[in-house]
């Protein structure tokens, strides 16, 4: 933990706000007090001087990404809502308001350090697309390279349920395998998983989880405690999940031991890393796109997809169902409806029941070269159930 060099850290909505909604400043100031502490400001810096982008710092130097909740609820009291609101409209006014007023507080406060902060504003459209997940990527790598320490948020103000992630939990996980971080530091109101309720007696932190085992026995909550945020227990768990699954160990402990967390010593619960870490885009598409529409694959395209690891072709196809559009997001089904995989399709929805059944070779001859290519091609799939 106090080795890493370019840490991810997320703080939810209920470290950084009051209970009836606004930004607590004394809050976000003993945040950025930390974080400024355990950050190298040089670093960044010489790296920019020495050439040559998405570098990463070295000699110890540290880079922090801060993907930071509290969007929607700073906006609550200026705009005389009292509680956060249930329907898209007003959450997304919400976040109008309170955007602003997140990072204007985030900018006077780390300038007391003489740190500039950068805006990175996503959804899930900007990272599942091939084009958007490099950019996204190049610009964060950027923004660190310059100095600057960029603050990550879900862009609520334009989100619909289709292209958002729901929580920021899963997008500071996703965010930490983008910019190939080497630490998530999960910040929360609860200074790590218990094995029961933490509020009730006899129950005890879990110091470590080295894989699903481990806490399967335990029961988490879904609901936070202060009431303005979206997540709980279980997306910062499922979050880790994600990230240690990515190659990336995550620390989950309370915002008030964050400095703990950064210095590596024993805080929260620390979350091994149990996969391997991987350059693509991939673990987007799986975790972070939500599907416009879905095709049955018959028996011999499933086993050439789950097993073959190969693209999926027209023939392959039984049926299409959804309105998506070339670029979508798609679920692949087995002939019993089971999803078996996710992928980015290459054709409209309009497009595909001309083409089902029938080879490549077959359809270029009848409608044009164009159409000899893979409905969904292999580096744009990923399996759901080997």
């Amino acid at each position: 933990m106090a080795e890493a060099q370019r840490v991810v850290v997320k703080v939810g909505s209920s470290s950084l706000t009051t209970a009836s909604g606004g930004l607590d400043a004394d809050r976000v100031d003993a945040l950025v007090d930390v974080l400024a502490k355990h950050r190298n400001p040089g670093a960044a810096r010489r790296a920019s001087v020495e050439g040559g982008g998405g570098r990463r710092a070295g000699g110890g130097e540290r880079e922090i990404v801060l993907v930071s909740s509290g969007a929607i609820a700073a906006g609550l009291a200026p705009l005389g809502l009292r509680r956060r609101p249930k329907d898209l409209a007003r959450q997304q006014a919400a976040a109008s308001v309170g955007q602003g007023l997140l990072m204007a507080r985030y900018t006077a406060s780390f300038a007391r350090y003489g740190l500039r902060v950068g805006q990175i504003l996503l959804t899930t459209d900007d990272t599942s697309r091939r084009a958007h997940h490099r950019n996204a990527s190049r610009t964060l790598d950027e923004l660190l390279a310059m100095g600057a320490l960029p603050v990550v948020n879900e862009n609520d103000t334009v989100a619909t349920d289709e292209i958002r992630f729901g929580d920021n939990d899963r997008l500071a996980a996703l965010v930490a395998h983008l910019v190939r971080a080497d630490l998530l530091v999960l910040l929360s109101d609860v200074d790590g998983l218990y094995d029961g309720d933490p509020a009730a007696a006899g129950t005890a932190r879990i110091g470590e989880v080295r894989g699903p085992a481990d806490i399967a026995h335990v029961k988490i909550g879904s609901a936070g405690r202060a009431g303005v945020g979206t997540g709980g227990m279980v997306t910062k768990v499922e979050a880790a999940r994600i990230a240690a699954a990515a190659g990336i160990p995550v620390v989950l402990t309370s915002a008030s031991h964050a400095s703990d967390a950064l210095a590596g010593r024993d805080t929260g619960t620390y979350f091994h890393a149990t996969g391997r870490r991987s350059a693509d885009r991939l673990l987007w598409l799986q975790h972070a796109s939500a599907p416009r529409g879905s095709l049955t694959l018959d028996d011999g395209a499933v086993r050439a997809v789950v097993e073959g690891r190969k693209s999926l072709l027209p023939a392959g196809i039984a049926a299409v169902e959804g309105d998506f559009v070339a670029g979508d997001p798609v679920e692949l089904r087995d002939p019993a409806g089971r999803a078996v995989a996710r992928g980015l399709v290459n054709f409209d929805a309009k497009e595909l029941p001309r083409l089902l059944g029938r080879s490549t070779r077959e359809l270029a001859r009848e409608l044009g070269p164009a159409y000899e290519r893979e409905v969904v091609h292999r580096d744009g799939l990923v399996v759901l159930h080997p």
